[in-house]
């Protein structure tokens, strides 16, 4: 939600307008004791994934782009999300937990191969 995304159209807006509520919520309901929070998982393989075109070259670049150098687990947006809901994070709110491998802090997102400097040949 923090990036274009071509073809991605409707949902980049309703994923800018979920985290928007987020901190809204979290605002108003934070005097009441209640935390508000939100991950926001990297690519993962799933059923509806396997609908989206051109879904594998979004993958490849996506591993190939991120500092991690690697796809992220379901298990870890699990993780993080138990963490979110745990005691842990008692003094969190209105965040959105980025679950990505570090792809969302990438700015033009070239391949390491890409980056002026780092070609081998």
């Amino acid at each position: 939600a923090e990036k274009v995304v071509p073809k991605y159209n409707v949902m980049g807006i309703a994923k800018s307008a979920l985290e928007a509520s987020v901190r809204m919520l979290a605002y108003e309901l934070g005097p009441k004791g209640r935390r508000v929070n939100a991950v926001s998982a990297g690519a993962l393989r799933t059923l509806s994934a396997r609908g989206i075109p051109g879904f594998t070259l979004l993958w490849d670049h996506v591993n190939a782009v991120a500092p991690l150098k690697r796809p992220v687990t379901h298990e870890e947006v699990a993780q993080a999300s138990v963490f979110l809901l745990s005691p842990l994070a008692s003094g969190v709110t209105g965040e959105t937990l980025y679950v990505d491998a570090g792809y969302h802090i990438v700015g033009i997102g070239l391949a390491d191969e890409h980056v002026p400097g780092n070609r081998k040949d």
